[in-house]
């Protein structure tokens, strides 16, 4: 009859400050979950410093040490559990299962916050803040600044705990945001998105030139880019993909050698989900002077192992690619404007790496550079879809964001928090 519902998720937080809180997902497996799993964790802003995972393709056993990386923003666990839960497969006979407690596969409703205040540095930051603790995710976005130092956001958002079909949780969180921007807030108001969010999902019109920049980069660029981000006494940050057939009849052994960044496992499942791998056996082992290193025995969908030189190459070229480089940021000019780009990754489930806008939002408010607007599309590129952020950057700042060498900080910096380093 399979087990109870409270022990699919287990969660035993560390004694000390510094241990790591270790989290257990024991249930049916199904393709994709080991990614899914990890897009949660890092969506509550926990690091995955340390995993196994085994399944045989109808048991997982997954085990996660996670730490919280900043303080800034309170962690819910009993929230978390429950968002693990409904992403993984029910153990009950069907009898006695709560489809409810696990979710439906059909994609969660779009609500429209529509939020006016008054400008301040570091504003938008500060409401993705808020919507990122009350674990919403933007879908959308469009935010105008008027000429009268005003500013209207518009957020195309979708509720993790999938309650703001309630009219409780839309009243607490335009009171909460109220409470939070006290004097600057004007009116806030929430509501189901009507046809106009038909279009979240379109691609967004990047010029040609602009997306050239952002997406043709070959590996070996993507690798110099990487090393630009070390000092001249530190070493480039590298990934190594050795391939071994003869350990395991009936599985390809990955062995992965890889630079410590927070998303590197997410990053790892994700690719193998992408690219339709089936991952039997993974151990992510802690960091170790910067670097982890990860076993993993792998096999494709019909239950063989991989054996094609061609598909084993491009399976370890991904692999560096999505471990060094998962990211793309540039800065280029608009018109007389500078726009900051963004691109992330979005899965075959059409979802993204989790916290990307709240990371960029974050360090420009560090910088001290405010954001004129903002608005965020889709774009297709020949093998997959992105998520681009477009930011148009207000150039009365402290920042001359005119001269290269400062648009080359500004990128470093961004790369910098996204990846962790």
């Amino acid at each position: 009859m399979g087990i109870p519902a409270d022990d699919v998720v287990l969660i035993q937080q560390g004694s000390g400050s510094n241990d790591p809180t270790v989290v257990t997902v024991n249930c049916p497996d199904k393709s994709g979950l080991g990614c899914d799993l990890c897009r949660i964790i890092l969506e509550f802003g926990l690091h995955i410093t340390r995993a196994d995972f085994q399944t045989d393709g109808k048991w997982c056993y997954i085990v996660f040490w996670v730490v919280q990386r900043s303080n800034s923003l309170r962690l819910d666990w009993d929230s978390l559990k429950n968002r693990l839960l409904i992403v993984s497969p029910p153990c009950l006979a069907p009898l006695y299962y709560d489809h409810k407690l696990n979710g439906s596969t059909a994609a969660p409703s779009v609500y429209l916050l529509k939020f006016c205040c008054v400008d301040r540095k570091g504003l938008l930051h500060d409401i993705t803040e808020v919507l990122t603790e009350l674990e919403f995710t933007i879908q959308r976005l469009k935010v105008m600044t008027t000429p009268d130092e005003k500013v209207v956001d518009l957020f195309f958002i979708t509720d993790g705990r999938e309650l703001l079909h309630t009219k409780e949780r839309r009243d607490n969180t335009c009171g909460y945001l109220c409470d939070v921007f006290k004097e600057y807030c004007i009116s806030c108001e929430l509501q189901l998105a009507g046809p106009e969010c038909e279009n979240q999902r379109t691609f967004s019109s990047l010029p040609m030139a602009v997306a050239e920049e952002l997406f043709s980069c070959e590996l070996s660029e993507k690798e110099s880019c990487t090393q630009a981000l070390g000092t001249a006494t530190t070493p480039p940050k590298k990934a190594i993909v050795t391939v071994d057939n003869l350990l395991s009849p009936a599985h390809t052994l990955l062995q992965i050698q890889c630079v410590d960044q927070k998303g590197l496992f997410y990053d790892i499942l994700r690719t193998s989900k992408d690219l339709n791998i089936q991952v039997a056996y993974g151990r992510f082992s802690s960091s170790i002077k910067g670097y982890h290193n990860m076993d993993l025995l792998i096999r494709q969908t019909d239950g063989k192992k991989i054996v094609d030189p061609e598909l084993l190459a491009n399976t370890c070229s991904r692999l560096k690619e999505e471990m060094l480089h998962p990211l793309r940021v540039i800065i280029t000019n608009r018109g007389p404007d500078t726009e900051l780009l963004v691109a992330n990754p979005v899965e075959l489930c059409g979802k993204g790496r989790p916290r990307v806008f709240y990371d960029v939002t974050l360090t420009l408010k560090k910088l001290g550079i405010c954001i004129f607007s903002a608005e965020i599309g889709r774009h297709s590129t020949q093998d997959r879809q992105w998520e681009v952020y477009r930011f148009l950057l207000d150039e009365n700042c402290d920042v001359p964001l005119a001269s290269s060498q400062a648009r080359n900080q500004i990128v470093d910096r961004i790369r910098r928090t996204l990846m962790g380093w």
